[in-house]
């Protein structure tokens, strides 16, 4: 992602103004297909890049071999000739200036050696001299306070220890020595805001936020999400959780940690985004409690509605009725949203958006 909680890599919405959330429809625009999974979605501009473990993309008719990595026009849908190749799975995007940022399980990009971690022009696809040795996974990457952070289940950069999460100047490239929080297991997501990095994942308290250029944590934000979290998106109100557990769930927090709203799933929420207040989410759930947190393990006290792979809250914790209606198993993996043109992007297993076939991409404006 850019600025923008994605995927499995999700990164910080910021609060800009944008068309209502109401005028988000269900009925997903043209878009390439793709034949794996998208994992991670960014925008810059009038593109948007995708990474997954997909090899190829379908747009027009045509299959054209696209190896993890794929950009294509915003607007028009129209698949670009950026076409770097990665040699296994992408699973998170950052944007920053004319750079992407690639994160994932791969060792090489266009037979330079990268592990996983990469930098390529935005442009036009090339692979930057950005290169470093990571021992472990990178899942997630967000931009911030002039620096690229990564995390994962890193342990060690460039022969320096990393406790899951490394930070790197945008500058220069190099690691920065003195960014090192210490989490006890993998992060899956990481949102920047206003001078604080946040973190989500399976570590000890699952929703941690550090400060984003001394990477010391902040004590006096404790908002214990009951269970392992998949993905974090921020805004000028607050922090959003996308969770796994007995059922799934969506929470929303204030900055200091407070709980605002719980919303239930029969499924894991694996995927956050914030456009306009309200929060859009995807997983593997197929119906949502129609009241607020009402379950203890995903079944609803009361009435459940269906919600299948999708669904939006809106910002006082309501359930919206936007149910773009995916298919699947794993269903949707990343959400990503571009508050320029009030679009709501979602990757991942799906095949089919109320019931025409989409595959793995969709974008909703």
């Amino acid at each position: 992602m850019s600025t923008v909680v994605a995927g499995l890599a999700a990164l910080a919405t910021l609060s800009v103004a944008c068309p209502a959330a109401a005028a988000v429809g269900s009925a997903a625009g043209a878009t390439p297909s793709f034949n794996g999974s998208v994992y991670a979605i960014a925008y810059r501009g009038d593109t948007v890049y995708v990474g997954g473990s997909f090899t190829r993309a379908l747009n027009d008719g045509r299959s054209v071999a696209r190896e993890h990595l794929a950009a294509f026009d915003a607007t028009s849908g129209k698949l670009l000739d950026w076409a770097p190749s990665a040699d296994d799975t992408v699973r998170a995007l950052a944007v920053a200036g004319d750079s992407v940022y690639a994160g994932g399980d791969f060792n090489e990009v266009d037979g330079d050696r990268r592990d996983a971690l990469a930098g390529i022009d935005a442009d036009s696809g090339s692979v930057e001299s950005f290169e470093h040795g990571v021992d472990g996974g990178v899942r997630t990457l967000a931009v911030g306070d002039g620096r690229l952070y990564a995390a994962g289940s890193i342990s060690r950069v460039d022969g320096s220890a990393r406790s899951r999460a490394a930070a790197f100047s945008l500058e220069t490239g190099v690691l920065d020595a003195s960014w090192a929080p210490r989490l006890d297991n993998t992060v899956n997501s990481l949102a920047y805001y206003d001078g604080q990095v946040y973190l989500g994942g399976s570590f000890r308290h699952r929703l941690s936020r550090v400060d984003a250029a001394t990477g010391s944590l902040d004590d006096d934000f404790r908002p214990a999400p009951p269970a392992m979290v998949h993905s974090v998106a921020v805004d000028r109100d607050g922090v959003f959780a996308a969770m796994g557990g007995p059922g799934g769930r969506a929470a929303a927090y204030d900055l200091d940690g407070d709980a605002r709203w719980t919303r239930v799933f029969d499924g894991d929420a694996q995927a956050i985004a914030v456009l306009d207040g309200t929060a859009y989410v995807g997983g593997h759930f197929d119906h949502a409690c129609a009241a607020g947190d009402e379950a203890g393990n995903g079944e609803c006290d009361g009435e459940s509605v269906s919600r299948v792979k999708l669904a939006a809250v809106e910002p006082e914790g309501s359930l919206s009725d936007w149910a773009p209606q995916a298919n699947g198993i794993a269903g949707v993996r990343a959400i990503a949203v571009d508050p320029a043109r009030g679009t709501v992007a979602a990757g991942g297993d799906f095949t089919a958006i109320g019931g025409q076939t989409q595959r793995r991409f969709a974008a909703f404006g």
